[in-house]
C-alpha cells in the first residue's frame, strides 16, 4: 500500500464521506469512529507521502496510467506534502472534538454531519495534493460546497452568513476557473509542471496579465484578502461550533497556497505580471493588516474578534509572499502552519467557553481562569502566541517576515508588523484580563454537568493545540532547517 499513499489521502476520506449517512442509520457511534479513522489514515498518508518527498524526491502519483500532461497526477513535493500534513492533522484533532456538540442529533444529522466534514476534509487535501489546475477547481468547489453548509448549520444567523459566502465564493471561483481557461487557451494544458514549462516562454502575453488578474481576485476572496474579506467574519462567527475550528483555522490558509503555487512555480519569470501582482496583494495584505487588528478591538464577541483578526493575519501571509526572498516566504510558510494550529486552538477555546457557559460575550470571560483552567490555559498561550512573544510559535514566523522585508528593503511592511503586534495584544489582553484578574459579577452560569471543566473528547483537543503551540515555537529552527527551506522555489530536493 506504500505505493498508494498519495491517493490514500483523498480517496479514504471520500470514501468515509459517501459511506457516513449509510452507517450512521446503523450506528452513530460507528459513524463518529469511522470518519476518525478515515482522517488518521489520511494523516498518517501524508506525513509518509512528505517524507517520501524529503528523502528521494518529487512524488508524482499518475492515476489511470495516463502519463501527464494529459492524464490526472498527484504530486507530493514538500510544500504540498507540508499543507496537507497540517490539513489533515488540525482535521483529525477538531473530528474528535466534534462530539459533544452532535450529542443531540438523530441519526440522520449525525451521518449528514460527519459526511460534510469528511468532505471538507476531501477537498482541502485535494488542492494541496492534486498536480491538475482545474482537478485543484473540483477539489475547491467540494470544500466550498461543504463550507457553505457547515457554516449554515450553526443557525439562524449562520444560513444568512452562508448564503453571503455562497454568492461572494462562487464569484471567486469563478474568476479563479476563467483563469484557468485563458491559460488553457494559450498552452494547451492544464499540467502543472507542464504549465511551469510552457508559460515562461510567453510570460509577456496579455493572456497571461489577464489570467493573473483572475488569479488574484479570485483566489483573493476565497482567502479574504482585504478588502475581499466582507463574507469572512459572519461566516466565522455563525458557523457550527463543531467545525469552526476547521473553517477558521485552514480553509483561508489553501487558496493562500494557491497564490505561492501560481506565482512562484507555475508562473515564473525575471519579468512579467506577477512581480506587479504580488507588490499589489502585499500592500492590499498590509492595509488588512492594520484595518483587521482594529475591528478586532471593537469586537464584543470573542468569535468576531478572531474572525477579525483572521483578516489581519492572512495578511502576513501575503506580506511574506510579496516580500519574495528566502526569509519573506519562508516566514509565510512558518505562518501558514503556526497560524492554523493557533487560530484552530483559539476557536476550540471558544466553543469549550460556549459549551461550559453559553456565553460568547468577552466580557463574560471573567474568572474563566479558575472555572476552565486548562481551557483557558491553552487561550493564553495561543493569545501570546497571536501576540507574537517567544517561545511561542507566532514569534518566529513573524521574525522570519520582519528579517525578509529588512533583506528587501522594504520597511513599511517592518512598520505593519510590529504596528499590528501591538494592536494584537490590546485585543488579546483584554480577554487575559478578564479571565484571570477580573471576578464574575453577577456569578457565570453554568451548563455543565461534569466535574470536568470539558468532556475529554473537548478538553484533550485543546490542550493538545496549545501544547503544539509551544512545540513549534521551541523546534522552529528543525522545522525550517530540514522541512521549510525545501519547500520554497529552488530549495526541493
Amino acid at each position: 500500500m506504500r505505493e498508494q499513499l498519495p491517493a490514500l489521502i483523498v480517496v479514504v476520506p471520500l470514501l468515509a464521506a459517501l459511506a457516513s449517512p449509510l452507517v450512521a442509520y446503523f450506528s452513530t457511534t460507528l459513524v463518529r469512529w469511522l470518519s476518525i479513522a478515515a482522517i488518521l489514515v489520511a494523516h498518517l498518508s501524508s506525513i509518509g507521502s512528505l517524507v517520501h518527498a524529503l528523502t528521494q524526491g518529487t512524488w508524482h502519483y499518475h492515476f489511470g496510467g495516463w502519463a501527464p500532461p494529459w492524464g490526472i497526477e498527484y504530486v507530493i513535493d514538500p510544500l504540498g506534502g507540508v499543507m496537507a500534513v497540517l490539513i489533515s492533522f488540525v482535521s483529525l484533532v477538531v473530528v474528535v472534538y466534534s462530539g459533544p456538540f452532535l450529542k443531540e442529533y438523530d441519526w440522520l444529522k449525525k451521518g449528514i454531519y460527519y459526511a460534510l466534514f469528511t468532505l471538507l476534509t476531501t477537498g482541502l487535501l485535494g488542492m494541496v495534493v492534486t498536480g491538475d489546475v482545474f482537478n485543484f477547481y473540483v477539489f475547491l468547489e467540494v470544500s466550498s460546497l461543504t463550507g457553505y453548509a457547515l457554516i449554515a448549520a450553526g443557525g439562524n444567523r449562520a444560513t444568512v452568513a452562508a448564503f453571503r459566502y455562497l454568492l461572494i465564493g462562487t464569484i471567486g471561483a469563478s474568476f479563479y476557473l476563467l483563469g484557468i481557461g485563458y491559460l488553457y487557451a494559450i498552452t494547451g494544458s492544464l499540467n502543472m509542471a507542464d504549465l511551469a514549462e510552457k508559460i515562461p516562454l510567453i510570460i509577456d502575453s496579455p493572456v497571461v496579465l489577464l489570467a493573473v488578474v483572475m488569479f488574484v481576485v479570485g483566489l483573493g476572496t476565497k482567502m479574504a484578502l482585504f478588502p475581499l474579506h466582507g463574507w469572512q467574519p459572519d461566516a466565522y462567527t455563525y458557523s457550527h461550533p463543531a467545525a469552526a475550528a476547521l473553517i477558521a483555522g485552514v480553509m483561508a490558509k489553501v487558496p493562500a497556497y494557491a497564490v505561492l503555487r501560481f506565482f512562484f512555480f507555475i508562473i515564473v519569470g525575471s519579468t512579467g505580471p506577477v512581480q506587479s501582482a504580488l507588490e499589489v496583494m502585499g500592500w492590499l495584505a498590509a492595509a488588512g493588516i492594520i484595518v483587521g487588528s482594529i475591528m478586532a478591538i471593537a469586537q464584543k464577541d470573542f468569535r468576531r474578534m478572531l474572525a477579525y483578526s483572521s483578516v489581519a493575519q492572512i495578511g502576513y501571509i501575503v506580506v511574506g509572499l510579496a516580500i519574495g526572498n528566502t526569509f519573506g516566504l519562508i516566514g509565510a510558510m512558518l505562518h501558514f502552519i503556526n497560524h492554523a494550529i493557533m487560530k484552530s486552538c483559539l476557536f476550540l477555546v471558544a466553543g469549550g467557553v460556549k459549551f461550559r457557559t453559553g456565553e460568547h460575550a468577552i466580557e463574560k470571560y471573567a474568572e474563566l481562569s479558575r472555572k476552565m483552567p486548562l481551557t483557558m490555559g491553552a487561550f493564553l498561550i495561543a493569545a501570546l502566541s497571536m501576540v507574537g512573544l517567544p517561545p511561542t510559535a507566532g514569534f518566529f514566523s513573524k521574525w522570519y517576515l520582519v528579517l525578509g522585508a529588512l533583506e528587501a528593503g522594504k520597511w513599511p511592511y517592518v512598520v505593519v508588523i510590529i504596528i499590528s503586534s501591538l494592536l494584537n495584544a490590546v485585543y488579546f489582553f483584554r480577554i487575559i484580563e478578564n479571565a484571570y484578574m477580573k471576578k464574575a459579577s453577577p456569578p457565570l452560569a453554568d451548563k455543565a454537568s461534569s466535574t470536568l471543566e470539558l468532556p475529554l473528547q473537548m478538553l484533550v483537543p485543546i490542550v493538545v493545540l496549545g501544547l503544539g503551540i509551544l512545540v513549534l515555537g521551541i523546534f522552529n529552527e528543525q522545522l525550517v532547517s530540514q522541512v521549510l527551506q525545501y519547500a520554497i522555489p529552488g530549495g526541493g530536493r
